[in-house]
């Protein structure tokens, strides 16, 4: 069968639409071929096994909430700062909160990665790849901060989602002052 990209992210897309609305328990081949309206098996020409549909939804992800090149490229040129770390924050955080159902199907898989050891080693993997980029990005941009900063933001940047898609703590209180106010204190001088 020639492989038709389009339909493989569309199926993707719908996997991480399962995902998010039911859970782990409920993405099955047979609940992306409904949800994305085609042809049952269709899912399983594409993802033979479940292992290999986590592992294209989890690929899928990275695409979504990766930073658009126009982002990436309008500060290219700018001289490293703690504002400019600061602004890829807040980049950050609007991604994951803009496309929710997106970071919903990610935490649901880091959840299911507790519970089954097939799940956690693709999840695992993933993630560490994504911060090894993550710290490479720092580190060719001339940005402050070190593995070990890059490392405390992950940790205080998934519990702000967290909260943020739960019900915040302090509804009135700006994203851009919280997420500047962890710079402020988890950046050395």
């Amino acid at each position: 069968m020639a492989r038709n990209d389009e339909r493989r992210r569309a199926l993707a897309d719908a996997g991480i639409a399962v995902l998010a609305a039911e859970g782990a328990r409920g993405l099955t081949h047979r609940a992306v071929d409904r949800v994305a309206g085609v042809p049952p098996g269709t899912t399983t020409n594409y993802f033979r096994t479940r292992a290999a549909l986590l592992k294209g939804l989890v690929e899928r992800i990275g695409e979504r909430l990766a930073p658009s090149e126009e982002f990436v490229a309008a500060r290219a040129g700018r001289e490293p700062s703690r504002e400019l770390f600061a602004e890829y924050l807040r980049n950050i955080v609007h991604r994951l909160l803009t496309h929710r159902e997106v970071t919903v199907a990610l935490i649901e898989l880091r959840l299911e990665g507790m519970r089954r050891p097939e799940v956690a080693s693709i999840i695992t993997e993933w993630r560490r790849d994504a911060f090894a980029g993550d710290v490479a990005f720092n580190e060719q941009a001339g940005l402050p901060g070190t593995a070990r900063e890059i490392a405390l933001f992950h940790y205080a940047i998934d519990g702000l989602i967290l909260d943020q898609l739960t019900g915040p703590l302090l509804e009135e209180e700006p994203l851009e002052r919280v997420v500047d106010a962890l710079v402020a204190g988890l950046l050395p001088r």
